[in-house]
């Protein structure tokens, strides 16, 4: 009974959207609402009633056909690897800085150093920055959202723009500094939320969109240009 059950639960289904194959994940519950998420490009979670047929799940998935499509061709750009930068002198690089690009020299001092100088400096200069940037425009948030995180840090990831943990310690990826002011905002509006809201639920979601409701283009503009915001 029990492995009938657990089977009843969970299901595999395959999909064809235009030329590409989608995997879906069909997860059942007493609920009455479904849901879509995206796991991987071309992989997604379906949450659903009991009950409900695969022919109806494909015509959920093909009526979400173009989003899950474009997000998917977004997730596979940013997982392809960061685009590499050019630091000659003479060179034609562009470095984003608060979501316009420069020249190297134009963000910091370029006579006589290496390539690995440069690159060393220009992410000391990031992180003082986004330091800076994050310190000037939490404040306004914190009191709108009544949170007050135990400590602020800039630090490195390659997956994650921000974190919140469990007693309250908020960390900033230092290339957010590449990003747009609104985009640094909607970060911080994110991990505070995480601060009363420590799972992506419904409550979590709500409480970002009623700071910024349209938060969903500021996480369509880091899965567009993760890549170019590299050292």
């Amino acid at each position: 009974m029990n492995g009938l059950k657990k089977e009843a639960e969970h299901n595999m289904l395959t999909i064809k959207l235009n030329e590409h194959i989608i995997q879906c994940h069909v997860v059942y519950g007493k609920g009455k609402k479904v849901s879509i998420t995206m796991d991987l490009p071309y992989m997604v979670t379906i949450k659903t009633p009991n009950g409900t047929s695969n022919e109806m799940i494909q015509q959920l998935v093909e009526q979400h056909g173009e989003i899950i499509l474009k997000k998917s061709a977004l997730m596979q750009q940013a997982l392809e690897g960061p685009q590499a930068k050019d630091y000659e002198e003479e060179g034609s690089g562009k470095f984003l800085f608060l979501g316009k690009e420069y020249a190297l020299h134009e963000l910091i001092k370029v006579e006589g150093l290496s390539e690995d100088e440069l690159r060393a400096n220009l992410k000391k200069f990031y992180f003082a920055e986004c330091k800076r940037v994050i310190g000037e425009r939490i404040g306004p948030y914190q009191q709108e959202l009544k949170v007050k995180p135990k400590s602020i840090d800039i630090v490195e990831s390659p997956t994650k723009w921000g974190s919140c943990s469990w007693d309250k310690k908020l960390t900033f990826n230092y290339r957010l500094a590449m990003a747009p002011p609104e985009v640094i905002d909607y970060v911080i509006i994110h991990e505070l939320c995480h601060i009363h809201h420590m799972n992506h639920d419904r409550s979590f979601w709500r409480r970002v969109g009623s700071i910024m409701p349209d938060y969903k283009t500021k996480e369509d503009y880091l899965m567009r240009n993760g890549r170019a915001m590299t050292l």
